[in-house]
């Protein structure tokens, strides 16, 4: 059981990878674009920069559980540099489950009455001339959400090696 939670962690794991890159790909070119066409040619669409919006909150949402899959969360390191790895992993798995794990779930619920209300009435830009579908990039915030809990729990399973430390120094 615990390999198959660990392999379908890995699996959204590798899809939020490719869809926050997409996402930061897309933001790049819709940043470039409208500056060109502004600075340019004088000229810019709303458009294109609801687009541009739209790929950053998609990029920054799915980007948290990629990175706690990774183990790149921040940490405050004034007590644990200090302490052995058991403090980490301890530690670690403490604010997992009674901070992380129920943070997210909160938000889910919390959200979940405007997102079905974004949904049900296929809520647009709010800028005149805008893009529509903003209901779906606000769909990303409690799948990222879930995401994030999916990760917390697979860290606490199988926690994440942080990549081997190099000291800059001789």
């Amino acid at each position: 059981m615990r390999a198959i939670y660990l392999s379908l962690a890995r699996a959204l794991d590798r899809a939020t990878l490719v869809l926050c890159g997409a996402a930061g790909l897309v933001l790049v070119i819709m940043v470039l674009v409208n500056v060109v066409l502004r600075y340019g040619f004088g000229t810019g669409s709303i458009a294109m920069q609801d687009l541009a919006a739209y790929a950053f909150a998609v990029f920054l949402i799915t980007s948290l559980p990629v990175c706690l899959a990774r183990g790149g969360h921040v940490r405050v390191e004034v007590f644990s540099e200090r302490m052995g790895p058991g403090y980490l992993r301890a530690a670690d798995t403490v604010a997992l489950v009674i901070f992380l794990i129920p943070l997210f779930a909160l938000i889910i619920w919390a959200g979940w009455s405007d997102l079905l209300y974004s949904w049900r009435v296929r809520q647009g830009s709010v800028t005149p001339g805008g893009l529509g579908g903003l209901y779906m990039v606000k769909t990303v915030l409690p799948v990222s959400a879930a995401l994030m809990i999916v990760q917390g729990i697979a860290a606490v399973i199988d926690p994440p090696r942080p990549a081997a430390a190099t000291d800059p120094r001789p």
